[in-house]
Protein backbone atom coordinates (compact mmCIF):
# COMPACT_ATOMS: atom_id res chain seq x y z
CA UNK A 1 0.00 0.00 0.00
CA UNK A 2 1.30 3.45 -0.95
CA UNK A 3 1.43 5.90 1.92
CA UNK A 4 -0.01 9.39 1.77
CA UNK A 5 3.52 10.85 1.87
CA UNK A 6 4.57 8.78 -1.14
CA UNK A 7 1.43 9.81 -3.04
CA UNK A 8 2.15 13.47 -2.28
CA UNK A 9 5.76 13.09 -3.39
CA UNK A 10 4.68 11.43 -6.65
CA UNK A 11 2.10 14.17 -7.26
CA UNK A 12 4.68 16.87 -6.59
CA UNK A 13 7.20 15.26 -8.94
CA UNK A 14 4.66 14.82 -11.75
CA UNK A 15 3.40 18.41 -11.41
CA UNK A 16 6.95 19.78 -11.38
CA UNK A 17 7.90 17.63 -14.36
CA UNK A 18 5.02 19.03 -16.43
CA UNK A 19 5.39 22.59 -15.09
CA UNK A 20 9.10 22.70 -15.90
CA UNK A 21 8.55 21.44 -19.42
CA UNK A 22 10.12 18.06 -18.69
CA UNK A 23 13.33 19.79 -17.66
CA UNK A 24 13.49 22.49 -20.35
CA UNK A 25 12.66 25.11 -17.73
CA UNK A 26 15.89 24.26 -15.96
CA UNK A 27 18.04 25.49 -18.84
CA UNK A 28 20.27 28.29 -17.55
CA UNK A 29 19.70 30.41 -20.65
CA UNK A 30 16.24 31.34 -22.03
CA UNK A 31 14.19 28.67 -20.23
CA UNK A 32 10.91 30.25 -21.35
CA UNK A 33 11.92 30.11 -25.00
CA UNK A 34 13.07 26.51 -24.76
CA UNK A 35 9.95 25.58 -22.80
CA UNK A 36 7.75 27.27 -25.41
CA UNK A 37 9.10 24.86 -28.01
CA UNK A 38 6.91 22.17 -26.44
CA UNK A 39 3.86 24.11 -27.60
CA UNK A 40 4.84 23.95 -31.28
CA UNK A 41 3.79 20.33 -31.96
CA UNK A 42 0.50 20.96 -30.16
CA UNK A 43 -0.09 24.16 -32.14
CA UNK A 44 0.74 22.31 -35.38
CA UNK A 45 -1.76 19.56 -34.53
CA UNK A 46 -4.49 22.01 -33.50
CA UNK A 47 -3.98 24.03 -36.67
CA UNK A 48 -5.97 21.57 -38.75
CA UNK A 49 -8.72 20.99 -36.21
CA UNK A 50 -12.15 22.64 -36.21
CA UNK A 51 -12.26 25.96 -34.38
CA UNK A 52 -14.48 24.52 -31.65
CA UNK A 53 -11.95 21.78 -30.89
CA UNK A 54 -9.13 24.33 -30.88
CA UNK A 55 -11.00 26.46 -28.35
CA UNK A 56 -11.84 23.48 -26.16
CA UNK A 57 -8.27 22.15 -26.08
CA UNK A 58 -6.72 25.58 -25.45
CA UNK A 59 -9.28 26.35 -22.74
CA UNK A 60 -8.62 22.99 -21.09
CA UNK A 61 -4.85 23.54 -21.22
CA UNK A 62 -5.14 26.97 -19.64
CA UNK A 63 -7.63 25.73 -17.02
CA UNK A 64 -5.16 23.00 -16.06
CA UNK A 65 -2.24 25.42 -16.30
CA UNK A 66 -3.45 27.79 -13.60
CA UNK A 67 -3.49 25.28 -10.71
CA UNK A 68 -0.47 23.47 -12.13
CA UNK A 69 1.55 26.70 -12.10
CA UNK A 70 0.19 27.51 -8.65
CA UNK A 71 1.47 24.30 -7.11
CA UNK A 72 4.75 24.42 -9.02
CA UNK A 73 5.29 27.97 -7.84
CA UNK A 74 4.50 26.92 -4.28
CA UNK A 75 6.97 24.02 -4.40
CA UNK A 76 9.67 26.12 -6.11
CA UNK A 77 9.58 28.88 -3.53
CA UNK A 78 6.83 31.20 -4.80
CA UNK A 79 6.44 33.70 -7.59
CA UNK A 80 6.88 33.16 -11.31
CA UNK A 81 9.95 30.96 -11.06
CA UNK A 82 11.89 30.83 -14.35
CA UNK A 83 11.74 27.03 -14.26
CA UNK A 84 7.95 27.11 -14.71
CA UNK A 85 7.34 27.00 -18.46
CA UNK A 86 3.99 25.20 -18.70
CA UNK A 87 2.33 28.60 -18.94
CA UNK A 88 4.42 29.28 -22.06
CA UNK A 89 3.77 26.03 -23.86
CA UNK A 90 0.10 25.86 -22.84
CA UNK A 91 -0.55 29.40 -24.18
CA UNK A 92 1.44 29.13 -27.43
CA UNK A 93 -1.31 27.33 -29.44
CA UNK A 94 -3.52 30.39 -28.90
CA UNK A 95 -1.29 32.26 -31.35
CA UNK A 96 -2.58 30.09 -34.19
CA UNK A 97 -6.26 29.99 -33.23
CA UNK A 98 -8.38 30.04 -36.37
CA UNK A 99 -5.48 30.67 -38.75
CA UNK A 100 -6.78 29.44 -42.11
CA UNK A 101 -3.56 29.43 -44.11
CA UNK A 102 -2.43 25.87 -44.69
CA UNK A 103 0.42 24.53 -42.59
CA UNK A 104 3.52 26.58 -43.26
CA UNK A 105 6.74 26.23 -41.29
CA UNK A 106 7.58 29.90 -41.77
CA UNK A 107 4.21 30.92 -40.30
CA UNK A 108 4.78 28.65 -37.31
CA UNK A 109 8.21 30.25 -36.86
CA UNK A 110 6.81 33.77 -37.23
CA UNK A 111 4.07 33.10 -34.68
CA UNK A 112 6.58 31.59 -32.27
CA UNK A 113 8.94 34.57 -32.67
CA UNK A 114 6.12 37.09 -32.14
CA UNK A 115 4.92 35.23 -29.08
CA UNK A 116 8.38 35.14 -27.54
CA UNK A 117 8.94 38.82 -28.41
CA UNK A 118 5.76 39.89 -26.61
CA UNK A 119 6.36 37.53 -23.68
CA UNK A 120 9.93 38.74 -23.17
CA UNK A 121 9.40 42.48 -23.71
CA UNK A 122 6.02 42.58 -21.91
CA UNK A 123 4.46 45.61 -23.61
CA UNK A 124 1.31 47.04 -22.02
CA UNK A 125 -1.04 45.52 -20.94
CA UNK A 126 1.14 42.44 -20.38
CA UNK A 127 3.36 44.27 -17.91
CA UNK A 128 0.30 45.20 -15.86
CA UNK A 129 -1.20 41.70 -15.87
CA UNK A 130 2.06 40.25 -14.64
CA UNK A 131 1.75 42.39 -11.50
CA UNK A 132 -1.42 40.50 -10.55
CA UNK A 133 0.86 37.84 -9.14
CA UNK A 134 -0.03 34.34 -8.12
CA UNK A 135 -0.95 31.58 -10.50
CA UNK A 136 -3.36 33.78 -12.45
CA UNK A 137 -0.66 36.35 -13.18
CA UNK A 138 1.79 33.61 -14.14
CA UNK A 139 -0.57 32.33 -16.85
CA UNK A 140 -2.34 35.54 -17.94
CA UNK A 141 0.80 37.33 -19.09
CA UNK A 142 1.48 34.45 -21.49
CA UNK A 143 -2.13 34.43 -22.67
CA UNK A 144 -1.91 38.15 -23.46
CA UNK A 145 1.43 37.67 -25.25
CA UNK A 146 -0.22 34.93 -27.33
CA UNK A 147 -3.23 37.16 -28.07
CA UNK A 148 -1.00 40.02 -29.22
CA UNK A 149 0.93 37.63 -31.48
CA UNK A 150 -2.43 36.30 -32.74
CA UNK A 151 -3.57 39.85 -33.60
CA UNK A 152 -0.42 40.48 -35.60
CA UNK A 153 -0.76 37.15 -37.44
CA UNK A 154 -4.44 37.75 -38.16
CA UNK A 155 -3.64 41.24 -39.43
CA UNK A 156 -0.92 39.85 -41.68
CA UNK A 157 -3.31 37.14 -42.86
CA UNK A 158 -5.96 39.75 -43.72
CA UNK A 159 -3.42 41.77 -45.69
CA UNK A 160 -1.98 38.69 -47.38
CA UNK A 161 -5.28 37.04 -48.34
CA UNK A 162 -7.37 40.20 -48.63
CA UNK A 163 -10.80 40.87 -47.09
Amino acid sequence: MVTVEVQQLITERVVLLIATGFGLGSFPWMPGTFGSLLGLPLAWWLWGQPLTRQLLVITALLAVGVPLCHWASHWLGGGDAPQIVADEYFALPLVFLGVVITHRWWLLGAGFALYRLFDITKPPPIDFVETIGGCLGIVLDDVLAALLAWLVLRGAQAIWLGP
